[in-house]
């Protein structure tokens, strides 16, 4: 290394003209550092000086590692002092020679609060490596604290780099063990973090603290680890200091929320001895989470029994909970407290504000909504916005979600994301299109949920085309959305291709209830019972509950098919195998079933047997099957029922005027059709489309417009006449 050192030297002088480069000088100085040679270090630092490099950023980082190195801390300090912009690294270069020694710790402690109170740069995951094994070794407990609270605050990013220095370290005790535990927690790898736990544990004896344990917890919770989570809250109650601990009770709280087992949350809840504010929001945000509407108001009524008063993270809560529930009341009380508590005053980001906004629009008052987002305008930003304009697309006011799209400064992908919802929600796919092309103009990526909005227009227009353009930018994107999957699932089945979308449900590697109940809804649409049965027995065995929604598309499937003993089978299995209460849904389904196999007798017992009023829907399957199979008198009882509830859909008069023709009553035919005519009923007129190489051809019932109609009649009356022509007996 030294000859290394003395060839270059000798080549600063000879020959004449020769200039080293920034890189080879950042090159010896790294020599220099590692012989620890201050002599040749302070000779070349003299010759960089007279070559004017002084001022590189990377030769004055190389000389800085060179003095800190080389123990020459008084120098790397001069030399630090006077580099004007210090970035992350230069900081870094500076705490870990100071960090080597002992009696340096207060000046290691002095230049991270230095950092941290400048501006810019941000202490990085190895400043945080460096400080804290000399908070933990100088005692120094609380600015221990205060890194560990910046760490989990703000996240530190490069974690690899973290690691590699906490690998590095010849002693590693709690602290350090700690703050890499947080920081992989902090950035979300709840993996390493968890795989690090385990590390520490099978150290040796370890007494885990409250950091360690604030630090695995959400680790438990975010991998669904509940026996791990089960087991630290049985250490947290053999060891007092622990269970006494406010914070610790909180993040068992959270974790067991997370699971989804509110009452043993609760429990947890119950049982920390000194409750604060964060224990009370955390219940309450558990409860409402969870749908469950008693115990989220027992709760904010002893919370206030109990004198304890609520903050805007309390209000956040209730806001949102009362959206949820469509509780417009509930939603103004809570506004009204925030208001006299000037909590809406106070927020220094409208987030409570944006809530709020939310909150009416979900509940349908889009006149409270639209007034307060006006007497936000000070305040307003991007979510502000999209709250406003997602409760326009929601009411179906498009015009004036589009006013306040087209007036906003900034826009975001979700802002996008709704618009092209709305568009497409309003049967209006040019726009929706048009908007989809300037989102990529204005250089946003498209993601799941944008693709989620065009595909409803795949589906209008019944373009495979498009359809399969959405799926290969899914694919080149790497999307892994289920509800993605099983949108494009539906859609293809939609389209009538049921073969792609099988092949994408057996491409989709993690299946869930969604995917399965996408697939068995697709099986459904093109009367193909026994595949949807196959698909839903695949389901049960893999121990996926279903959910209504499967329930149902398995109903149709069977109803569409005529496997009535297999309908009937899955109906009674609702309650007993599944635990749930069949839906007006599946009774409209069953009568359904039940109608089209011929039983129309047992398909009007369902219908007025069931325990809640039939619908719109029951009434009108009995009545188009007793049409089917001529049941005159109990299609005239179900023809009545159904224009009790629904008096303008012409096409129930139709077949009740249809069912009164094949049985002869020309006199139920005319007063039908007077009924019609005094109530104004016009049958709209009959559409459709086609896709022919990339383009789509409408067609109305009676439709001249299209340019190649010559063509087009003649084909079909050639077609009209094969179809009436008999067909040829065929001998064997």
């Amino acid at each position: 290394m030294n000859q290394a050192l003395s060839l270059f030297l000798q080549k600063l002088g000879y020959p004449i003209g020769f200039k080293p480069d920034y890189q080879s000088l950042a090159a010896i100085l790294k020599s220099c550092a590692v012989t620890a040679d201050t002599t040749l270090g302070k000779s070349l630092h003299t010759h960089i000086i007279k070559l004017g490099h002084a001022s590189c950023h990377l030769v004055s980082k190389a000389l800085l590692n060179m003095y800190a190195k080389s123990h020459a801390l008084d120098d790397s300090r001069k030399l630090f002092d006077q580099i004007p912009s210090r970035d992350t690294i230069t900081w870094n270069i500076m705490l870990s020679g100071f960090g080597l020694y002992r009696n340096h710790d207060a000046e290691v402690m002095r230049l991270f609060h230095e950092m941290h109170t400048a501006f810019d740069p941000k202490p990085s995951s190895v400043t945080i490596a460096i400080v804290l094994p000399v908070c933990a070794r100088s005692g120094a407990l609380n600015l221990g604290k205060c890194v560990h609270c910046y760490v989990m605050k703000y996240g530190i990013g490069r974690m690899g780099e973290a690691e590699s220095v906490f690998q590095r370290m010849r002693v590693r005790d709690l602290v350090s063990w700690n703050t890499i535990i947080s920081g992989y927690t902090s950035n979300s790898d709840w993996l390493k973090a968890l795989e690090l736990f385990h590390e520490l544990i099978s150290v040796g004896r370890v007494e885990l603290d409250s950091v360690t344990l604030l630090g695995i917890l959400p680790a438990c919770a975010n991998l669904c680890h509940f026996l791990l989570g089960k087991q630290i809250h049985g250490y947290v109650i053999r060891h007092p200091q622990l269970n006494e601990d406010t914070s610790v009770g909180n993040a068992l709280l959270s974790f067991y929320a997370k699971c989804g087992d509110i009452e043993a949350a609760f429990r947890a809840f119950s049982s920390i001895y000194s409750r604060d504010l964060i224990s009370w929001n955390s219940m309450l945000h558990a409860f409402a989470d969870s749908y469950l509407q008693s115990p989220f108001f027992e709760l904010l009524h002893r919370m206030l029994e109990e004198s304890i008063k609520p903050d805007s993270l309390t209000i956040l809560a209730i806001i949102q909970f009362c959206a949820t529930l469509s509780r417009v009341d509930k939603v103004k009380e809570a506004h009204g407290v925030s208001i006299k508590s000037r909590f809406l005053l106070g927020d220094g980001t409208p987030t409570l504000g944006n809530a709020v906004i939310d909150a009416y629009a979900k509940c349908g008052d889009m006149e409270y909504a639209s007034k307060i987002f006006e007497m936000s305008s000070g305040k307003r930003n991007v979510v502000t916005c999209n709250s406003i304009i997602s409760g326009y697309v929601s009411s179906g006011s498009t015009n004036d979600a589009h006013r306040i799209f087209h007036n906003m400064p900034e826009r975001d992908l979700t802002t996008w994301n709704l618009m092209i919802r709305a568009y497409a929600k309003n049967d209006c796919p040019s726009q929706a299109l048009s908007l989809f092309h300037e989102l990529k103009d204005y250089g946003m990526k498209p993601d799941a949920l944008t693709l989620m909005s065009l595909l409803p227009i795949c589906a209008q227009m019944a373009s495979v085309q498009f359809l399969r353009q959405c799926h290969g930018y899914a694919v080149r994107a790497c999307f892994k959305d289920v509800h993605l999957n099983a949108a494009l699932i539906d859609v293809y089945s939609k389209c009538g291709n049921i073969d792609s979308a099988y092949k994408l449900f057996q491409s989709t590697h993690r299946k869930d209830v969604v995917i399965f109940t996408a697939m068995v809804g697709g099986y459904a649409m093109h009367g193909k019972g026994k595949e949807a049965l196959g698909v839903f027995s695949h389901m049960l065995e893999l121990g996926e509950k279903p959910d209504h929604v499967t329930i149902t598309a398995v109903l149709s499937a069977c109803s569409h098919t005529g496997l009535i003993n297999e309908g009937l089978k899955i109906f009674d299995s609702i309650g007993k195998m599944h635990g749930i209460k069949p839906t007006k849904e599946q009774y409209a389904c069953m009568v359904d079933l039940l109608a089209r196999g011929g039983r129309i007798k047992e398909a009007y017992s369902f219908a007025t047997e069931m325990p809640f009023e039939a619908n719109a829907s029951v009434w009108g399957s009995l009545l188009g099957a007793c049409r089917a199979h001529h049941q005159v008198q109990m299609g005239h009882d179900a023809a009545n029922k159904l224009f009790e509830i629904e008096t303008g859909d012409i096409g129930n008069y139709v077949v009740l005027s249809n069912l009164y023709a094949a049985d002869n009553q020309w006199d139920g035919v005319l007063g039908i059709r007077r009924l019609m005519r005094t109530r104004d009923l016009k049958k709209p007129a009959g559409c459709s489309w086609i896709e022919v190489e990339k383009s789509k051809n409408v067609f109305m019932a009676g439709d001249c417009s299209h340019p190649e109609r010559s063509i087009i009649y003649s084909t079909l009356s050639i077609l009209d006449q094969q179809i009436k022509e008999p067909f040829p007996l065929l001998l064997a």
